[in-house]
């Protein structure tokens, strides 16, 4: 019989029964990466892109076209701040279209943000953690640049 607490889903690695759980103080803040590959997609992503302006209170990022940093296909990020989670990520399940969007917290530890602690919406993608590092300063939610004129 399996003991839930004795080890990890992901290759039954030990856990540590007696270290406290991580608390929600750690995360600072969430990006949701969209990716997109090729033009039916580009322009799905300019629609969603659209419609998460008119609807919250977020900083959209540049398009990016090329492989950026641990991104390896086209994408654009959306910065948003931690209480924009419950209706945020939801809305993007329902919206998504097809789209693979990256939905991670922003912690001291980016390599674990990205690798570990994410969450998938569509297909899961390649995420190139080499770049990354195990220590930084966790990013607060961005400046927003949406003016948000409907509801989600």
């Amino acid at each position: 019989m399996r003991r839930w607490g004795a080890t990890s889903i992901e290759g039954e690695h030990p856990v540590n029964e007696k270290a406290s759980p991580r608390t929600l103080a750690e995360i600072a803040s969430y990006h949701a990466h969209i990716y997109y590959a090729g033009q039916p997609e580009r322009r799905h992503a300019e629609w969603l892109r659209l419609r998460i302006a008119e609807r919250f209170r977020v900083r959209l990022g540049n398009w990016r076209d090329e492989p950026v940093g641990p991104h390896q296909q086209a994408m654009y990020q959306v910065s948003f701040a931690n209480e924009l989670f419950a209706t945020l990520v939801p809305w993007l399940m329902l919206n998504h279209g097809g789209l693979s969007i990256l939905i991670h917290p922003n912690t001291t530890n980016p390599k674990r943000d990205h690798l570990i602690d994410p969450i998938w919406i569509g297909r899961p993608l390649g995420v190139n953690g080499e770049v990354l590092g195990d220590e930084d300063e966790a990013e607060e939610a961005l400046e927003v640049n949406t003016e948000p004129t409907l509801g989600a």
